[in-house]
């Protein structure tokens, strides 16, 4: 190949694979650690979640997301037609982007009940069934009318087995929970509880915290016929000077960064190359991002990553094959797949060593 010649562009059939629908976990493990764990390295190694603290070394720091999720899925009224609202991004004070069913029902100007004064009027409508919304009401008194008729935005493959329910309120928050903003949960947090926290202190295993609000586009497969025509979503995100010091000096004092969940990854890289700093050095950032790691962009960050499996075609199975190697991911999810591992967000979990040379 000469060094002008175009480089190879990646297929996204490439990232597909064969998912049984009995996989698919629709309710979490009880209590939540009690989920299993496929370590993925050289070989594969299975466990349960809570062995966790004897997979990691002392000195190493777990970095997680503590964005919380609102309850943005609504039920309303135009009129005497129903409509159902999945709310993806909150843009001003009282205005909200989402998506509506049935869309064609609606058109600018139109008013929503969703009961008791609630209401939003839709401003803006877009071709595939995207709405945007002025609520009412703002701030507080907002969020307090999502607490009281929202419910939680479960992924449509969950929503396709069962309905949701009040459990889902507590289930699909993670045990980090603080800062208000996302639509979709970090789900790889979702298997910590207090007593395995209370086993990671005890053998010297850090953490650190970081915001990232995850956005509906995060789970959604890629419909391009190559990976690099996806446009990526852009989500907000922010480390704190503390925890970047915190992450900096576990790094330097030769413990590895260990990101729960593809969502840390993405702000840790982001972080990074903020600064174009090849060392991986993480700096302080707040701002929005829409990093795509897909294999061939390097991971300088991260050591280690924890994460669920993910959708086939899906910007997360590309970034969990940038980070172990394609050829890699897919014989673990094989495997995953013959010895009945749960997947998707409710699911099991995998901790993925990196791979210097991925396939």
């Amino acid at each position: 190949m000469t060094e002008n010649a175009p480089k190879s562009r990646l297929k996204t059939e490439d990232f597909d694979f064969h998912l049984p629908r009995e996989c698919i976990a629709a309710r979490p493990a009880r209590p939540r650690d009690s989920s299993r764990l496929l370590e993925v390295g050289d070989t594969l190694h299975d466990h349960a979640f809570r062995d966790l603290p004897s997979l990691l070394n002392p000195g190493d720091i777990l970095v997680f997301n503590d964005t919380r999720v609102l309850p943005v899925q609504l039920s309303g009224l135009k009129g005497a037609a129903k409509i159902s609202l999945t709310l993806i991004k909150h843009t001003a004070p009282a205005r909200w982007r989402g998506f509506a069913r049935p869309a064609k029902k609606l058109s600018p100007g139109d008013e929503l009940a969703f009961g008791e004064g609630f209401s939003a009027t839709v401003t803006e409508k877009g071709e595939a069934g995207e709405v945007t919304l002025d609520f009412d009401r703002e701030g507080e008194a907002l969020d307090a009318a999502l607490s009281q008729f929202g419910a939680m935005p479960l992924p449509p493959y969950i929503q396709g087995l069962r309905a949701i329910d009040e459990a889902d309120n507590e289930d699909y928050q993670t045990m980090f929970a603080e800062r208000d903003g996302a639509v979709a949960a970090p789900t790889a947090g979702l298997h910590f509880t207090p007593q395995l926290m209370e086993a990671l202190t005890a053998r010297n295993i850090h953490h650190a915290t970081l915001t990232l609000h995850v956005g509906a586009g995060t789970f959604l497969p890629v419909k391009t016929d190559y990976v690099d025509d996806h446009p990526m979503h852009a989500e907000f995100g922010e480390i704190s000077d503390e925890a970047a010091r915190a992450i900096n000096t576990a790094r330097q004092e030769g413990g590895r960064v260990v990101a729960v969940g593809t969502t840390s990854l993405r702000l840790l890289e982001s972080a990074a190359d903020a600064a174009n700093d090849e060392s991986g050095l993480i700096h302080p950032f707040a701002g929005e991002t829409d990093i795509f790691i897909t294999p061939g962009v390097p991971i300088r960050a991260v050591d280690l990553l924890l994460t669920n499996f993910h959708l086939p075609r899906s910007t997360l199975f590309m970034l969990v094959c940038a980070f172990s190697g394609t050829s890699t991911m897919k014989a673990a999810y094989e495997h995953a797949v013959e010895t009945g591992y749960r997947f998707y967000s409710y699911g099991d979990a995998c901790l993925l060593h990196k791979n210097e040379t991925p396939s």
